[in-house]
């Protein structure tokens, strides 16, 4: 058993879930399946994994818009792609019973960005025949894909993606209906946490390895910590927060 130093004194019973970044991305290639089903082998509650478009409108599981060869996967048919790129369909099959936090993949940067309302639509297609909504989240980091994924389908659940603390990050989130907010671990304290949960707001944290650090998220009560090691995060959450 690992040594979990909890910081406060104020235990919350709130029990985060594991959520696997990209799977369980310590142990095999990322958004692969072999590392998908790693990851429900460690205890994982869910997999964040992302997904763009092939050129025959596809949805695979890729982070980058390029392959490691530099094609371009929107100019790729999913038949040709490396057979470690998995489609979302595939993917959701290897997660098995975990939930399913599916990030679109939206930056104005990317070459596939003008894009972003096929891959859209295409989720919402999908995800549903895999998952019961309460087994899903839509999250981006573009407050336009997030808000196209709801105007389809309000249903299914959404969150945004965000790097930066504000004090309009949260109000925002909540006036666009969304029901979750991701920040990166580093802008996280209790009192944000506090406030989203005020609003209304699950906080789901990423990415976090750091066991003294998901264990004191888990104190102040996240919603679901994201990290590269779900063993791990399975081991502390546990600990920390028994059911």
């Amino acid at each position: 058993m690992c040594q979990v130093v909890v910081h406060g004194d104020r235990m919350n019973n709130r029990r985060p879930l594991v959520v696997a970044h990209r799977g369980a991305s310590m142990d095999h290639p990322e958004n692969t399946l072999v590392a998908f089903e790693e990851a429900r082998a460690q205890g994982a509650d869910w997999v964040e994994l992302d997904v763009r478009l092939s050129a025959d409108g596809v949805l695979v599981v890729h982070h980058d818009a390029h392959l490691t060869d530099g094609r371009l996967i929107r100019q790729v048919d999913a038949s040709d792609l490396p057979g470690e790129v998995p489609s979302l369909a595939e993917a959701f099959e290897a997660c098995g019973t975990m939930g399913v936090n599916i990030e679109i993949k939206n930056l104005p940067g990317d070459p596939d960005h003008g894009d972003v309302h096929l891959v859209c639509e295409a989720v919402v297609g999908l995800a549903g025949a895999y998952r019961p909504f309460d087994q899903l989240l839509v999250s981006s980091f573009e407050m336009e894909s997030v808000d196209r994924i709801r105007a389809s389908e309000q249903r299914l659940p959404t969150g945004w993606l965000v790097m930066e603390r504000s004090g309009q990050v949260l109000e925002r989130t909540v006036a666009h209906g969304h029901g979750a907010v991701n920040p990166w671990d580093d802008l996280i304290d209790e009192a944000l946490v506090a406030a989203a949960h005020k609003l209304g707001l699950r906080v789901n944290a990423w990415t976090v390895d750091n066991a003294d650090r998901i264990a004191e998220l888990a104190t102040w009560g996240v919603d679901a910590i994201i990290t590269n090691l779900p063993g791990t995060a399975r081991q502390v959450v546990d600990e920390v927060v028994p059911a």
